[in-house]
C-alpha cells in the first residue's frame, strides 16, 4: 500500500482523520511531520473521543498517541514478537531519523488468529421478521438465508462471533423458520443453534421474554440482517467496565444536506443562512450487549421493541451506553441498495 494513504498531520481535524480511517479500512493513521513519525491515531482513540463527546472539528493532536509502538527497520524481524506482546494491530517501521520507511500489519503478514478465543457469551439473533424491502427474495426464502456471496448473511454473523469464541447461538424464529431450521441442521458445525419460535410478532425484544430460564449471563443482541466489523471482546470489556444494563453499537454517520439551509427569526424574517451544512450523528446499527437482568423487564407475550427496553431504562436513570464503530464498519443489507453495498465491501458476487 502506498504509506502517503495512511499519513496524516497533527492539524488535520478530527472529522478528516475518520474519513481517511474509512477509505482505508486500515484502523490506523499516522500522525507525521515531513515523513517523520509524530504519533498515530486508531479507531479506538477515535472512540474514546466520541465518548467523551469530544468536538469531531478539533485537530488530530487532541486525539494522538505522541508516545507510539515502532520498530527500527534494522530490527523488523521483532515486529510480530512486539505485535504480539503489545496485542496490537500494526507498527510503523522507522530509519534512525524517524522517517516511517513502513507498516507492518498482523493481519496482512501473519496468518494466525489474534482473538484467542476469548469470548463464551451467548449470541441472540433476531431472524423472524418477514423481510418486506427485500420482496420479492423473500419470498422464497427468509432474509436471514439470503446469501451474501455464497454464504447466507446470518452465517456470516455467527461466523463473526465464532471468531471471538463465541459457542451458544440463539435464533428468535416465525417467517419460513422451518427452512432456517433445515439449514442449520444440515451444516456442519462446532457451536450449537437453538431456537425460540414466536407464535406472532413480538417485536425485537418480546420474544426475548422466553430465553428468561436460559441466558444466565451478559449476552449479545444482533439483527440478522447486519454485519459489525469490530472488536467484539473489546466491546464487552467496555460494556462491563462501564457497568451498563444495555450497550448499544453504534456507528459514526456523516450526512451532508445538498441543499442551503435557511433559518427564521420569530419575525419569519431570515437569521441564517447555511450552505450545504454537515451533521455526524452516532446511529443505532441493530447490535447491543445486554445484562441477563433485563430479561426481567421485558413483558411476557406482548410485542415488544429493544427500544422500549431502552427507553424504560433512560426512564428510570439506568445506565444505557453506546460502542461507537466506524461508518464502514456496520454493513448492513435491509434493502436492495445496502445490500449491493454489502457485497462490494465484502468483495463477493
Amino acid at each position: 500500500m502506498d504509506l502517503q494513504e495512511i499519513f496524516v498531520s497533527r492539524d488535520e481535524i478530527i472529522k478528516n482523520a475518520i474519513k481517511k480511517l474509512d477509505q482505508t479500512a486500515k484502523k490506523i493513521l499516522l500522525v507525521v511531520e515531513k515523513n517523520k513519525l509524530q504519533g498515530i491515531v486508531t479507531d479506538g482513540d477515535i472512540r474514546r473521543w466520541i465518548l467523551k463527546n469530544g468536538d469531531l472539528n478539533d485537530t488530530v493532536e487532541r486525539v494522538m498517541n505522541q508516545s507510539p509502538k515502532y520498530v527500527n527497520e534494522r530490527e523488523s524481524y521483532r515486529a510480530k514478537e512486539i505485535l504480539e506482546s503489545k496485542m496490537i494491530e500494526a507498527i510503523p517501521v522507522v530509519d534512525d531519523y524517524m522517517e516511517v520507511k513502513d507498516i507492518i500489519f498482523w493481519n496482512d503478514r501473519f496468518q494466525t488468529k489474534r482473538y484467542h478465543n476469548s469470548l463464551k457469551n451467548p449470541v441472540v439473533i433476531m431472524a423472524g421478521g418477514k423481510g418486506t424491502r427485500l420482496a420479492p427474495y423473500t419470498k422464497i426464502i427468509p432474509k436471514p438465508l439470503i446469501p451474501i456471496g455464497e454464504t447466507p448473511i446470518v452465517e456470516r454473523i455467527i461466523n463473526r462471533f465464532h471468531e471471538f469464541g463465541c459457542q451458544s447461538y440463539y435464533m428468535t424464529v416465525n417467517y419460513k423458520k422451518n427452512m432456517i431450521r433445515a439449514y442449520f441442521e444440515d451444516l456442519e458445525k462446532d457451536y450449537t443453534v437453538d431456537y425460540v419460535e414466536e407464535t406472532k410478532p413480538l417485536g425485537t425484544a418480546g420474544s426475548l421474554y422466553m430465553l428468561k430460564n436460559q441466558l444466565k449471563d451478559t449476552f449479545f443482541v444482533s439483527n440478522c440482517d447486519i454485519l459489525i466489523d469490530g472488536n467484539y471482546a473489546d466491546m464487552m470489556k467496555y460494556h462491563k467496565e462501564s457497568n451498563n444494563k444495555i450497550t448499544l453499537i453504534t456507528s459514526l454517520k456523516h450526512y451532508t444536506i445538498p441543499y442551503g439551509i435557511v433559518k427564521l427569526d420569530e419575525d419569519s424574517k431570515v437569521k441564517e443562512m447555511m450552505e450545504k451544512p454537515e451533521y455526524d450523528y452516532l446511529v443505532n446499527t441493530g447490535m447491543y450487549i445486554l445484562e441477563a437482568s433485563c430479561l426481567d423487564d421485558i413483558p411476557e407475550e406482548q410485542f415488544f421493541h429493544i427500544t422500549d427496553l431502552i427507553n424504560l431504562y433512560i426512564r428510570n436513570n439506568e445506565k444505557v451506553g453506546v460502542y461507537p464503530v466506524s461508518e464502514n464498519s456496520w454493513l448492513d443489507m435491509g434493502e436492495f441498495k445496502e445490500m449491493e453495498k454489502m457485497m462490494e465491501k465484502l468483495g463477493v458476487k
